[in-house]
């Protein structure tokens, strides 16, 4: 037994739309897949969630433990992708102590906030790193392993640490490659 789904089994899945050469995991989780749009060249890992409105570009690789929540809509673009047990939260509670928290609570009494979040081409996220709603990671940006992001990044730079700061330029060589 292959440890990815079969393009039938892909179609079974319920997905809104796939493309060719897409690698899901059978012990990935995928909730509400028929919000969920993948392209050409995707592979996703072992114990990935993927949950809500999200758009996967082609030519990407969701690593082991990684999950994103796109309740508010999460978008990666083309050749970007994540290291192991990254999180993206397009949503998130309100912690101020005014609300409760958790899902399993009233949505009366609690508050949810958030937005879309984008990573545009040839991002990569590091190991164990953090996003959080409402952003836009433009393209070419490195994050280093365990950072957190929680404003917008402009584009092709390195970034690190709780929370991110640009530590220098990353080189557009890579589009030679392309």
């Amino acid at each position: 037994m292959n440890s990815f789904y079969s393009d039938n089994e892909l179609l079974e899945l319920g997905l809104k739309s796939f493309g060719k050469n897409v690698l899901i995991s059978r012990k990935a989780s995928l909730y509400s897949p028929e919000k969920i749009n993948i392209g050409d060249n995707v592979r996703i890992d072992d114990f990935c969630i993927l949950s809500g409105q999200i758009t996967l570009g082609s030519f990407i690789h969701i690593s082991a433990f990684s999950a994103i929540y796109g309740a508010y809509g999460v978008e990666i673009r083309d050749f970007s992708g994540l290291s192991p047990r990254c999180t993206i939260f397009s949503a998130m509670d309100d912690f101020s102590g005014e609300y409760l928290v958790n899902p399993m609570v009233e949505k009366s009494k609690t508050k949810v906030v958030g937005g879309k979040v984008l990573l545009d081409k040839f991002v990569q996220v590091g190991s164990g790193s953090v996003i959080f709603p409402s952003l836009t990671i433009e393209e070419g940006v490195v994050i280093g392993a365990m950072s957190l992001v929680k404003n917008s990044l402009s584009s092709w730079g390195i970034y690190v640490g709780i929370p991110v700061r640009r530590i220098k330029e990353r080189s557009k060589n890579l589009l030679t490659r392309l």
